[in-house]
């Protein structure tokens, strides 16, 4: 192992015991299953690293696999979306449809509903959120 890999190797388990700086590099993540079946998910390691106070995470599209979404919202304090590659519409309460492209930088305050309408299967996003455990409630339809 190199000086750079030990280093890296540190900040990693200092992040996940919370004690400290936290790299995560993509190619040695792994995206897993989450909240949505048509998401993957790879977590930066923030949670841990935050006491909880704070998720991060990279969501990308299952390819193919589209969304079963009837509406929800979020019980959190802080939720905001910012699309690394592809697109995503959703619908927002009081405002209607709105497509995120690459660059899109969305705050969903809390308690907002929404829903996903429809995405590329390209999909990545970059979602914080605060805290990191929170719950999601399905509207009826």
């Amino acid at each position: 192992m190199n000086d750079q890999s030990r280093t890296e190797a540190a900040a990693a388990a200092a992040g996940a015991a919370g004690t400290g700086l936290v790299v995560r590099h993509a190619d040695t993540d792994r995206f897993e299953p989450g909240l949505r079946a048509f998401f993957e998910y790879r977590d930066l390691g923030i949670a841990p690293a935050t006491g909880g106070r704070v998720q991060a995470h990279v969501i990308r599209a299952r390819p193919g696999d589209k969304l079963r979404d009837g509406g929800h919202y979020h019980t959190l304090d802080f939720q905001m979306v910012y699309v690394l590659k592809g697109w995503v519409r959703f619908e927002y309460e009081g405002t209607g449809e709105v497509l995120l492209r690459p660059g899109t930088c969305v705050y969903q305050p809390p308690g907002i509903r929404h829903r996903e309408i429809d995405h590329s299967d390209d999909l990545e996003l970059l979602e914080i959120t605060m805290p990191a455990e929170f719950e999601t409630v399905a509207l009826k339809e």
